[in-house]
């Protein structure tokens, strides 16, 4: 009994060969199964023919592969609607004050806020920049509870060069808080890989690094 789309017919002859060079130029997966049918109905033993189920069989493949093909051109569509809205809707935000969560930050002179949230209370707490070249800056906070704890990094107090540096923070109850810093949202692009947005401080960022807008700052 055939049970495919690819089964080869018993009987010889050129018949079952036209049909294959034709299934080979079909355009469109119903021309293909179309072909298909038609050579199998054609090369089929007389004495013993195919079960009409194996093509009700057939067909529902075709159906099913069609409706994951439609399937998966409207999810690319809808991914690529959703990104254009993302953009629209964070260019209308430019100029506003967002934090993004980061373990690097930009030192240039100004002062940089940021926060990061404690689940149990610390003795000693410590804020810990390092410079590519290894050197590391220490802001002493001192004990906190836990909660949210905010903290200002003024580069001249410190003694920061301007460049780049990573983030970290100690606890005496040696947990490792992800840490949140404070940015204006300068530009909004679209890359090759993505929606891409510049923030002051931080530089490139992505979307998903924002965890608040705070609004436009009063100047």
């Amino acid at each position: 009994m055939q049970t495919g789309f690819f089964t080869s017919s018993q009987n010889s002859g050129g018949t079952a060969s036209n049909g294959v060079a034709a299934a080979g130029s079909a355009s469109s997966p119903k021309e293909l199964f179309t072909t298909l049918l038609v050579a199998q109905l054609k090369n089929q033993d007389p004495l013993n023919p195919t079960d009409a189920s194996t093509f009700v069989n057939q067909l529902t493949q075709l159906s099913q592969m069609e409706a994951l093909q439609n399937l998966a051109t409207q999810s690319s569509g809808q991914a690529s609607m959703l990104e254009s809205l993302q953009t629209l809707g964070l260019g209308a935000q430019v100029g506003s004050e967002v934090m993004v969560q980061t373990d690097t930050v930009q030192v240039d002179g100004s002062t940089i806020r940021g926060s990061f949230t404690l689940g149990s209370n610390s003795a000693e707490t410590t804020v810990v920049l390092t410079s590519a070249a290894g050197t590391a800056y220490r802001l002493p906070l001192g004990t906190r509870a836990s909660g949210e704890v905010g903290f200002t990094i003024d580069p001249q107090a410190l003694g920061l060069p301007s460049g780049s540096y990573s983030l970290a923070v100690e606890t005496s109850s040696k947990e490792s808080p992800s840490i949140e810093v404070a940015g204006t949202l300068q530009s909004v692009r679209l890359t090759s890989s993505g929606v891409a947005l510049n923030v002051t401080h931080l530089g490139d960022t992505a979307p998903t690094a924002i965890t608040r807008f705070n609004g436009r700052q009063a100047s």
